[in-house]
């Protein structure tokens, strides 16, 4: 089992910056993949960024490329996004998820097991 708690949703005006964090708890075995996904209303769960905590590897989706930036701090055991240059389009709740070994697609968000209760994040125009 692992537990994840999101912190650092808010609300930010179009090209403000914002930091998310996901602290995991529990086992190592099961967090091999740390993902950041979103959902706006009416929207399926989309992957955004993703990182391999074993070597560092990172995905992006295309829409976030350049403005944010997945990151570790394996003392902590935390995973950070930082959301900069942000759109009213990635107005949305953010979740982070924990997959193991077996993930093959990292932002695909059916591949991971445990998630994060979610944080909101809202960017107005």
């Amino acid at each position: 089992q692992v537990q994840l708690v999101e912190s650092g949703g808010g609300s930010v005006q179009a090209g403000g910056s914002l930091r998310l964090s996901c602290a995991a708890s529990g086992s190592t075995y099961g967090s091999y993949w740390m993902g950041w996904f979103r959902q706006a209303p009416g929207k399926e769960r989309e992957g955004v960024a993703a990182i391999y905590t074993r070597g560092g590897t990172t995905y992006y989706a295309d829409s976030v490329k350049g403005r944010f930036t997945i990151s570790q701090d394996n003392a902590k055991n935390t995973v950070y996004l930082q959301m900069n240059s942000l759109k009213p389009e990635d107005t949305a709740m953010y979740y982070c998820a924990a997959g193991g070994s077996w993930i093959r697609s990292p932002i695909r968000p059916h591949e991971y097991t445990y998630w994060g209760q979610g944080t909101q994040v809202t960017v107005s125009s």
